[in-house]
């Protein structure tokens, strides 16, 4: 985005640095997901689309964080809200913060994560996100307020883990009403186009060859040609819409096309290793 970040973008920014603050003894197990950890690998990605969010996301692994302090109250007394939905946090200024726990580390229940001593309103589970914790990696992330020097060095998920949890979230809310979010999409075809084809197929042998992450990896590549496969699927219409008016339809589906085909080709011939 060029010249200076529109405020609410650096506001968010300063609500996740915030977080990180807030929460510093249970940094091990965290990892930044979502669209602002596209963003930080991605940048504009040549699409004259903003490409900054106001939401921050976060991953955790469970036995990764600290007993103390308990999310809930550190959180609460810093501000934050949760007004219903488990993880689901409003910040200063109404920012949202979400914390998930991968739903295969997220213990028994339908909506909230079981994290021990945290309880089950702090963290949501969310299928997807699993390759976050396999494929990660140190990031310092500063403040975007050039009177503001903070620095905080924290995990992001990669590129290919990202790819996975954008798929996984647009394939489970493909057909319902009111869930489908377009932005999903772009933020898919940014990874597609700002990462080489190698080391995002690298990234998702990497993950398929993972316990952890092996079983929605598999789910995320099945449904990626389904999705972004041809000129009229789901995932591109939602690219394009996303994209409006400012890119050309066509040629963002044609180019969304041909990265998806790339990738497909690349991890079937085995060239990911």
């Amino acid at each position: 985005m060029p010249g200076a970040p529109d405020p609410e973008y650096v506001q968010a920014r300063r609500v996740l640095l915030d977080v990180l603050g807030i929460l510093a003894p249970h940094l091990p197990g965290l990892t930044l997901v979502g669209a602002q950890a596209v963003y930080l690998h991605t940048g504009a990605a040549d699409i004259a689309v903003p490409e900054y969010t106001t939401d921050a996301d976060m991953a955790i692994a469970p036995e990764l964080i600290s007993d103390r302090p308990l999310l809930e109250d550190a959180l609460t007394e810093a501000g934050f809200r949760l007004p219903s939905n488990p993880g689901r946090w409003i910040g200063p200024g109404g920012i949202p913060l979400d914390l998930m726990v991968p739903e295969a580390l997220a213990g028994p229940g339908r909506r909230g994560a079981d994290l021990g001593v945290h309880g089950r309103r702090a963290a949501r589970r969310a299928r997807g996100l699993e390759g976050a914790l396999v494929d990660r990696e140190k990031t310092t992330l500063t403040s975007l307020d050039p009177d503001d020097d903070r620095r905080c060095e924290i995990w992001v998920a990669g590129p290919a883990a990202l790819l996975v949890a954008k798929v996984i979230k647009i394939d489970e809310r493909t057909g319902t009403t009111g869930r489908v979010v377009d932005k999903d999409a772009l933020d898919a075809f940014r990874l597609l186009r700002a990462v080489p084809t190698d080391d995002l197929a690298a990234g998702l042998g990497m993950l398929l060859g993972h316990e952890l992450s092996a079983e929605t990896t598999r789910e995320a590549l099945s449904a990626l040609p389904r999705l972004f496969g041809s000129l009229e699927s789901e995932g591109i219409v939602m690219a394009c819409r996303a994209a409006s008016p400012v890119v050309d339809a066509d040629e963002l589906a044609a180019s969304i096309v041909i990265l998806v085909g790339d990738l497909l080709d690349c991890l079937r011939g085995g060239t990911q290793a």
